[in-house]
């Protein structure tokens, strides 16, 4: 089987640079990783997931909006998968999404995951946005991708949903704080490993809303070994997958098969 070959551009979000300049800034990386199959942006990059101030004026609506047609002609010109991280969505009547779109090599937005766990218990996201309901995943030729964004990664039931759905592939684009950066190391293994799926869990660096960014972006195998780990700062990962080591690590240590549905209910 021919490798997945990924790219993960892990940005620097803060305000000395405009959305619109930083859209731009971005189409231009993207372009660059046309020998990558799939390339992976972080969480709310536009803005940056702790300037809650700015979400109703960058809000995006519909979906369509200026990032996504960047996002959409990028991948077109670089012949690439996209999972453009997440944006602020206008969902109408609904009130506001933190909404992930993935745009296939033809420019097509072909799948949009709204984050199900919102960050912030009384402030934030949390009362600012509305939770997503619909576990996603996206078919790409070699993979079965599962979506989910940031704090989602706290929650491994909705992973479980995923690999249920056929995921080998678990991409998880953040805007995690430096303060829990040991937890974002962590519990991205700890998703691959109990998951038996490569974990591409893309952050930020920077300072954004006065949180400083965990940076940190990480690859792991299905097994929890880390193939590549970014630094604090703005940089891309780049690296090639063998899909059927998934296939292998389920069928060598088929702990999946020994799950005991339905615990607690009645």
């Amino acid at each position: 089987m021919v490798p997945v070959r990924v790219s993960l551009i892990q940005l620097a979000v803060d305000a000395a640079e405009s959305p619109d300049e930083r859209r731009e800034r971005v189409a231009r990386l993207v372009r660059e990783e046309r020998d990558s199959d799939l390339v992976v942006l972080p969480e709310l990059w536009t803005t940056g997931a702790f300037a809650s101030p700015q979400f109703l004026h960058e809000a995006e609506s519909p979906v369509d909006g200026p990032t996504s047609r960047l996002m959409s002609a990028a991948a077109r010109d670089a012949g690439v998968w996209l999972h453009a991280g997440s944006i602020i969505e206008q969902g109408g009547a609904d009130g506001l999404f933190n909404t992930s779109l993935v745009f296939d090599p033809s420019g097509e937005l072909v799948r949009t995951y709204r984050k199900i766990h919102l960050f912030g218990f009384d402030e934030g996201e949390a009362v600012l946005m509305s939770a997503g309901g619909e576990v996603v995943t996206a078919e790409l030729p070699q993979t079965v991708v599962g979506l989910a964004t940031c704090y989602d990664l706290r929650f491994p039931e909705l992973f479980r949903a995923l690999v249920d759905a056929g995921a080998e592939t678990l991409v998880i684009p953040a805007g995690w704080p430096a303060a829990r950066r040991a937890h974002w190391s962590l519990l991205a293994r700890a998703r691959a490993v109990e998951d038996q799926a490569y974990v591409l869990a893309v952050g930020t660096a920077g300072t954004n809303g006065g949180v400083e960014q965990a940076g940190y972006s990480v690859v792991v195998d299905p097994w929890g070994e880390v193939l590549a780990e970014a630094g604090a700062g703005e940089e891309i990962l780049r690296l090639d997958l063998d899909m059927e080591r998934v296939a292998r690590t389920r069928k060598e240590f088929p702990a999946l098969r020994n799950r005991v549905l339905g615990l607690g209910e009645g």
